[in-house]
């Protein structure tokens, strides 16, 4: 990563801390003590628990005794739970946009990992960890070709190629403002701004970019699940797509390729709400699951990377630059600017519509 994403990312922490100074949650409780108890966890579920359970919280069970109860919750959800005082999750697990705008509503406690019994702190990536949230694993969006249309190597290797339809003819995907951001920094990558130099995002420089490649989209989606779909379906042959959706349509046996430069780097991360009945099994479990067993454990099979550089080398082959043996993260990404995209959301969401409806 650039010295100026680790400078932004250190702007992210200290904007996250606002909320009040950092502090260790309790730390002693034994198995016998919790032979009973259960954690509530809010999670995206589907795939993601079907990976997570057996990896994840069976091996927690079988370690505390603490049963993981994974529950659904929306962000507008969590936000009125946290302002009616009636907190019905003890963990969030969600991505750290999120996260974000619940800290800055003052819905999250303080997080200070230096009480981890499993994991060691400095073993953490320093770009995932905030005052009152740490991430569990990073992904990103990534440029996705079908092989039928471009055979691995002869696929466009930048977003400049992605947007060159005469050169790279065939319909293409990129990502909806209500998958949550629609790809603004790669419009500006394939107009020439270096990656970086992207933040503050020219929103009007970036739509003017998009509309150079609009003719050429034939939808733009709005799940991870459509994305992945369409591109192995052949209805498009090129695609901007999550990571994660992307390896396992590859698993699947879909004709499917990655190409990852410039990719943007996103993150899941875990934070303890403010009511949580559990905050202390809470704590225990971010510590158990960012072990570098256990996150090795978890994520190959789910094609996500670890934020435990102890893990990297149990990370899927396909998610490492041979080059450095670092994941693609490091060696050709981005950090997504997740403060950017919370100050700026409403003006970028004003722009869109206007654009989208032209």
């Amino acid at each position: 990563m650039s010295d100026k994403s680790m400078r932004r990312l250190g702007r992210r922490s200290a904007l996250t801390g606002l909320a009040g100074a950092s502090v260790t949650l309790p730390y002693f409780w034994t198995r016998r003590a919790h032979a009973a108890q259960q954690l509530t966890v809010r999670t995206p579920g589907g795939a993601y628990d079907e990976v997570k359970g057996p990896t994840v919280y069976e091996p927690f069970r079988k370690a505390t005794g603490i049963e993981v109860i994974p529950v659904p919750a929306t962000v507008a959800k969590l936000l009125a739970m946290h302002r009616s005082g009636q907190m019905e999750v003890d963990l969030i697990d969600t991505g750290d946009d999120v996260l974000l705008q619940l800290d800055l509503a003052g819905a999250l406690e303080p997080l200070d990992l230096k009480g981890f019994k499993r994991t060691n702190p400095d073993d953490i990536e320093a770009t995932v960890k905030h005052k009152a949230f740490v991430g569990c694993f990073n992904y990103a969006m990534v440029m996705g070709f079908h092989t039928a249309a471009y055979p691995k190597g002869k696929e466009p290797k930048s977003w400049a190629e992605f947007w060159d339809i005469k050169a790279f003819p065939g319909p293409r995907t990129l990502a909806d403002m209500a998958s949550g951001a629609p790809d603004l920094e790669f419009a500006l990558l394939a107009d020439g701004v270096a990656m970086d130099k992207l933040y503050p995002l020219d929103i009007d420089r970036a739509f003017k970019s998009l509309s150079r490649v609009r003719p050429a989209i034939t939808k733009f989606w709005d799940t991870g699940a459509l994305s992945a779909q369409m591109l192995a379906d052949k209805e498009v042959v090129l695609a901007a797509l999550w990571s994660t959706r992307l390896g396992v349509a590859i698993d699947k046996g879909a004709p499917l390729g990655a190409q990852w430069n410039q990719n943007a780097v996103l993150g899941q991360a875990y934070g303890i709400p403010k009511g949580s009945r559990n905050a202390e099994a809470a704590y225990a479990f971010i510590d158990f699951s960012l072990s570098p067993e256990i996150q090795g454990a978890w994520l190959k099979p789910y094609k996500a990377i670890p934020v435990n550089q102890k893990s990297y080398s149990a990370t899927s082959p396909e998610l490492l630059d041979p080059a450095t043996n670092l994941p693609w993260t490091k060696s050709k990404g981005y950090v997504r600017d997740i403060v950017w995209w919370s100050e700026s959301r409403p003006k970028v969401n004003a722009a869109w519509s206007k654009w989208i409806a032209q």
